[in-house]
């Protein structure tokens, strides 16, 4: 689909499942997003599935694979959703496994990705929602132009009930 200096962000591959599982087993992955952990193989593999469809009929949710450039290894995914309601506005999301968070790459891939979706999708605005206390996905989400809005409270993705902050960026 795209890539950036260090990522190839792509659609996955029917052979990713074990790696995708294996990124969302990762402690702060399964901290920050109970609900969007795969609970086996089996569902990663169907998620896998699913995505694929998604991104060849160019319909949400559109969900990539990302890829470390120099080593061929799945090292997370990313993705945008509907924001019920609002089409001219998406939800993006991602996702870097474990041992290669702190290098940049969630930034790096962050940019390209708003950057993809405004124009590969026409979106206007493009929101990103932290679970509070996850501060390393704020900064990220703040070093790639994204501002503070709302705090949101009730949603049914909320893990803990505590609340979740609320950024976007706008073409």
């Amino acid at each position: 689909m795209f890539e950036t200096e260090h990522l190839l962000v792509r659609k996955f591959r029917d052979e990713d499942a074990q790696q995708l599982y294996e990124n969302h087993l990762d402690d702060q992955v399964r901290k920050w997003f109970p609900n969007e952990c795969y609970a086996d193989l089996e569902e990663a593999q169907g998620a896998i599935r699913f995505y694929i469809d998604c991104v060849n009929n160019s319909h949400l949710p559109f969900v990539l694979g990302v890829e470390l450039k120099e080593t061929g290894e799945l090292i997370g995914d990313t993705g945008i959703s509907e924001v019920e309601g609002n089409p001219d506005e998406a939800e993006i999301g991602y996702c870097i496994g474990q041992k290669y968070r702190g290098r940049g790459y969630a930034t790096e891939l962050l940019n390209a990705m708003s950057g993809f979706i405004f124009s590969r999708f026409g979106i206007r605005e493009i929101s990103g929602r932290v679970v509070h206390g996850n501060e390393a996905s704020a900064k990220v989400l703040e070093k790639s132009g994204y501002q503070f809005v709302t705090e949101e409270f009730g949603a049914e993705d909320d893990p803990y009930g505590n609340g979740m902050l609320v950024y976007k960026k706008a073409i």
